[in-house]
């Protein structure tokens, strides 16, 4: 009696980047290379999604989504790499920030620089195993969003000469419900995505 076959299982150590074809070294360095640059225009796109919040320097936008989900799935090397990427052409003055600015002058660039060091965290939390349940995917999303708020509340408070109270009041209170959407929405996407693409 003939039996099904096992579903191939993911390799240990792989994120979703890593399903990617290459047939050699130089192709793997050009699909790293296309991957760097669609991340940085991904997180381009979506600080474009930009909703103001009254008194507050910092707009709600699809940026933070974007840089996590680019971290998770192309893992910390490339992830840090793409968002690297997304802010040295924004200080270039390429105006991808969000609602079409540019520069490192404005009090929400902090938040850009922490998203840099979140995707290598959650980049190298995906290479464990962390974006391939739900309960795992939750906790990466929230841990990856603790590390850009580390970063730009602190950056907002001394650009624009706030008391810690006052930053943590006008730039993260407002935000955390948006953040929990996000996670619920990644911890749709990703595990699905381990389910769904082609496992070698």
């Amino acid at each position: 009696m003939s039996t099904a076959a096992p579903a191939a299982t993911p390799a240990a150590g792989a994120v979703l980047a890593d399903l990617l074809p290459a047939s050699s070294a130089a192709r793997a360095r050009l699909r790293d290379l296309a991957l760097v640059a669609g991340g940085a225009a991904l997180t381009g796109l979506a600080a474009q999604v930009s909703v103001p919040v009254p008194g507050s320097p910092v707009p709600v936008t699809g940026q933070t989504f974007a840089a996590l989900l680019v971290g998770t799935a192309l893992g910390a090397r490339r992830g840090a790499a793409s968002l690297g990427l997304y802010a040295a052409a924004g200080v270039a003055g390429l105006p991808w920030f969000a609602g079409g600015s540019a520069g490192w002058s404005t009090a929400s660039f902090g938040y850009i620089l922490g998203m840099i060091a979140a995707a290598a965290v959650v980049g190298a939390l995906a290479r464990r195993g962390g974006d391939r349940t739900v309960l795992r995917t939750a906790g990466v999303m929230v841990l990856g969003s603790a590390v850009v708020y580390a970063v730009g509340v602190p950056y907002l408070a001394h650009s624009a000469h706030l008391s810690a109270a006052q930053a943590v009041r006008l730039g993260l209170r407002p935000y955390l419900l948006g953040d929990a959407l996000k996670a619920a929405l990644a911890m749709s996407l990703l595990p699905a995505a381990w389910r769904l693409l082609p496992r070698g």
